[in-house]
């Protein structure tokens, strides 16, 4: 077993991200059988390979994904249709790769770029440099080491002790800075980690933080390159638990928007019904507390779609249409 460690340094910042995920993970998880629907996974599956393929260059909108997703026939270049279809193909199978397999990693290469490279599934024979607005930014170490510093670092990830949301990013970092195949590594290092994150709570497998990548491109190459300049990983292990941090508290504020929605409609619903209809039985009727029903009303008056005429007592409500 090798005791290869990638370097990077524990920072108040990760442990405080580390915190503030977990509590949000907590948040989610009381609602989680509400929140995860059949809907919302391929919702979500949509925008990770949306935002992942975007990212190098392809130019499908999520109305397009959805269409092939659903074996549709659409418009667009050969290979921006075999990126989309090797991407659903390889997140279609998320839930059954194993993390810490390199022969599962080969598999999701395979199934990401079949339809485009001749050598999918099988490591780089020859050099390769990445290239940014300024020329090449980094050259990957050469093709012969390529194998060993791909053991040592599923060696790593399978006996680390360290936390799995800082585990999938350092990884994320260490997976792009050999880039190991010929073509694909941006893919596959963000599709590992969500396999990764999968592993720690299952709910990542519906969490599209490619999607909030895509967002914040230039502060992802920038995190990377940051990276690269001081040799370890930290910098961008801090960008992208804030990245996995906003992808969560995403799906929190859509959550709170839809139960807030209901309550609206439970409000005006019990006003249309009775006009004169008292706080204290709209607290009986919704289960809301007062001050629940109190901010709603507020809102409600706020966006202008309820009127108060009259005082608390011999007044009336008035839905404003």
């Amino acid at each position: 077993m090798s005791k290869y460690k990638p370097p990077y340094t524990l920072t108040s910042k990760m442990l405080t991200l580390v915190s503030e995920i977990s509590e949000v993970i907590t948040e989610i998880k009381h609602a989680e059988k509400k929140i995860i629907t059949p809907k919302l996974r391929k919702k979500n599956m949509v925008r990770s390979i949306t935002g992942s393929l975007q990212i190098e260059g392809n130019s499908f909108t999520e109305e397009k994904v959805t269409a092939i997703l659903d074996g549709k026939r659409v418009l667009g270049t050969v290979q921006e249709i075999a990126e989309v279809e090797g991407a659903i193909k390889a997140y279609n199978y998320l839930n059954e790769y194993n993390y810490s397999k390199l022969e599962d990693l080969f598999l999701a290469h395979k199934f990401m770029m079949s339809g485009l490279l001749t050598n999918a599934g099988h490591f780089r024979s020859k050099n390769i440099g990445i290239y940014g607005k300024s020329g090449v930014t980094h050259i990957a170490p050469p093709p012969d080491r390529v194998q060993y510093l791909m053991n040592d670092l599923f060696d790593w990830l399978k006996n680390t002790k360290d936390h799995k949301l800082i585990v999938s990013s350092v990884f994320h970092y260490e997976f792009e800075f050999i880039h190991p195949f010929s073509d694909g590594n941006g893919r596959i290092g963000r599709l590992w980690q969500t396999v990764i994150l999968r592993s720690y709570r299952d709910l990542f497998s519906i969490i599209p933080v490619e999607s909030v990548v895509k967002d914040n491109q230039q502060k992802y190459y920038k995190a990377l390159e940051e990276a690269g300049k001081i040799g370890e990983s930290t910098p961008f292990v801090e960008f992208i638990l804030v990245m996995i941090l906003k992808s969560l508290r995403n799906i929190t504020k859509k959550s709170n928007q839809k139960s807030n929605q209901k309550s609206n409609q439970k409000i005006l619903s019990l006003i249309k019904n009775d006009n004169c209809i008292t706080i204290r039985t709209m607290c009986e009727k919704t289960k809301l507390s007062e001050s629940g029903v109190k901010k709603i009303i507020k809102k409600l008056k706020d966006n202008k779609l309820l009127l108060r005429v009259g005082g608390l007592k011999g007044g009336h409500w008035e839905i404003v249409n």
